[in-house]
């Protein structure tokens, strides 16, 4: 039920003004949403030869509603809600599993929520001459997956990380690099302290069509073995294009996975818009 509201939410938010938007990629820009103005991306992800090492499955991996929720709460302030509403598996091999009670819910194939992220971001400085604005983003992550589906490792990771940004003429540029603490799903009273960080390109070639590109994901410093299983280093490259046609900013871009464990090849595409649901001024 809680799905059905989730995507019924996301489309009568489509209702109101279109702007710069996040997607389709990763990599935290400096940008606050403005206040009193609640931010709707809904998008779709597929996902080619994923990994799952805790569970030792890989196959194709659908994720649909892949939702993101951010809401201006000051001039320099949002609040954040992400993830996807349902990811779909297809299995196309298995491998050793370190869940102990695999049940996946067909013959070969598995579906499971996604994990939803809430997170806070604050713009610290604006840019100004040659000098890069400065926003701080935390949060953490819910444990809303099961892991005994085989998607999801069912753990609670809390993150910290800083985004910087600069324009030179049209070309925006912006990165990321933080922490990030992973519950170890296999071992008690294990994590791993992961690095973030990402970098990422937006340019204007028509007034209406920027192209834009990124390399993000998480870096582990520490070998994997069996008690860190599940907290292994991942990465993604994005490059795509956002359209701004029919009062909706549409977005589409190709996927390549950079470690071990990530899927080889992928894309994504979805739809953002804006709607203002108080004034701001008026409530001090």
């Amino acid at each position: 039920m809680h799905r059905v509201v989730f995507i019924l939410l996301a489309v009568s938010l489509l209702a109101g003004r279109a702007a710069a938007q996040d997607r389709p990629l990763r990599t935290v820009d400096t940008e606050t949403v403005a206040p009193g103005t609640l931010r709707a991306e809904v998008g779709f992800d597929f996902l080619q030869d994923a990994e799952f090492p805790l569970s030792g499955l890989s196959g194709d991996l659908t994720s649909v509603g892949v939702i993101n929720f951010r809401m201006g709460v000051g001039k320099i302030a949002e609040v954040q809600l992400e993830g996807a509403i349902e990811n779909f598996l297809d299995v196309k091999s298995r491998g050793a599993s370190f869940v102990p009670a695999l049940k996946l819910t067909g013959a070969n194939s598995t579906r499971d929520s996604g994990d939803y992220v809430l997170s806070t971001k604050v713009r610290i400085l604006p840019e100004r001459g040659k000098r890069p604005s400065l926003a701080v983003k935390f949060g953490f992550i819910l444990p809303n997956s099961d892991q005994a589906r085989g998607i999801g490792t069912n753990t609670t990771n809390v993150f910290a990380l800083m985004a910087l940004e600069k324009h030179i003429y049209k070309l925006k540029l912006w990165g990321n690099a933080g922490l990030e603490i992973l519950q170890a799903p296999t071992a008690l009273f294990s994590q791993n302290d992961v690095l973030m960080y990402g970098g990422a390109f937006s340019y204007p070639v028509h007034r209406r069509v920027n192209v834009l590109g990124e390399v993000s994901g998480l870096y582990s410093t520490r070998k994997i073995d069996a008690a860190l299983i599940g907290t292994n280093s991942t990465g993604q490259a994005r490059f795509g294009l956002q359209i701004l046609a029919g009062g909706f900013t549409w977005d589409l871009a190709g996927i390549a996975g950079l470690q071990a464990h990530d899927a080889k090849t992928g894309f994504t595409f979805g739809v953002s818009r804006e709607i203002r649901l108080f004034d701001y001024e008026h409530i001090h």
